[in-house]
């Protein structure tokens, strides 16, 4: 009988945000895959528990070499525990090799569902969060940040980053550059810790803030792009929006209407566009 992988988030600044469960799964687990041993250490001595299981590095640098052993354990049997340095594994952290190991070989996989960096800033950053997506860290290098933020610009979704401290402020400047000096935002820093602080503005400002040097865990919060207007969109806009109305059932001529109406456009608009489009070559 296979084990059970369990992933256990941990806090990403208060140690008494931990869940209740993490202390049990953490005197439990037969093994114990840590991001940072020391830090694990740490966490039990302040949450009072003891473990017995074995402890093991599982971070960047050996996950792949150690994410056989790891599966090898959960075949025998073992209960394995995988927490990073804060917040839910897989996230920006190590957990996804390990996890699609173990889906794969019908290994059971579960969570201690604990706090999220991602979760907290969309909260707390004051733009809409009923649409969102995360897009982890960005590139280093400033013409591939550039490259990776314009592919994004026309994203209605509100954006969620990470991003490290001393490259905070080159960061704010491409997302000005890239989404527009005026796009609102928020940069959450030291969530949940005693140095807590929620700067919101548009890019331009908060680059500009940015510059003078920040300190801390930083998760930056972006507004989505705007809803385009009649005039920001083209033929080709318009097609792809009947399109995905047919495609989800609608009749082509209700398709149009209701694309028309969304536009603020005449219905032979949308009409000569979708022909075009059909026409063309």
């Amino acid at each position: 009988m296979t084990g059970t992988l369990v992933l256990a988030g941990t806090p990403i600044g208060d140690v008494e945000d931990a869940p209740p469960r993490l202390a049990a799964e953490l005197a439990a687990a037969e093994v114990i895959a840590a991001e940072d041993t020391r830090r694990l250490r740490r966490l039990t001595q302040a949450l009072g528990v003891h473990t017995t299981g074995r402890v093991v590095s599982y971070f960047e640098g050996n996950e792949s070499a150690r994410t056989p052993e790891l599966v090898e354990a959960l075949t025998n049997g073992a209960r394995v525990l995988l927490v990073t340095d804060a917040g839910m594994p897989s996230v920006s952290d190590p957990g996804y090799r390990l996890v699609a190991a173990a889906v794969e070989r019908d290994i059971k996989v579960t969570a201690v569902p604990g706090p999220s960096a991602v979760l907290t800033a969309l909260a707390v950053s004051g733009l809409p969060v009923d649409r969102f997506c995360f897009e982890g860290f960005l590139p280093r290098k400033a013409g591939e940040r550039l490259a990776r933020l314009r592919d994004v610009a026309a994203e209605r979704r509100t954006l969620v980053y990470f991003e490290a401290p001393h490259r905070l402020d080159d960061t704010l400047a491409a997302m000005a550059e890239a989404f527009g000096a005026d796009r609102r935002a928020a940069v959450c820093r030291e969530l949940t810790k005693t140095y807590e602080e929620v700067k919101r503005g548009p890019l331009k400002d908060l680059a500009a803030w940015a510059a003078e040097g920040v300190r801390g865990e930083i998760t930056i919060v972006v507004e989505g792009a705007p809803e385009p207007g009649p005039e920001d969109l083209d033929a080709e806009e318009l097609v792809r929006r009947v399109r995905a109305r047919e495609e989800a059932g609608e009749r082509r001529k209700e398709a149009i209407a209701a694309v028309a109406a969304e536009a603020g456009l005449p219905k032979r608009e949308v009409f000569d566009a979708v022909v075009a489009a059909k026409n063309a070559p």
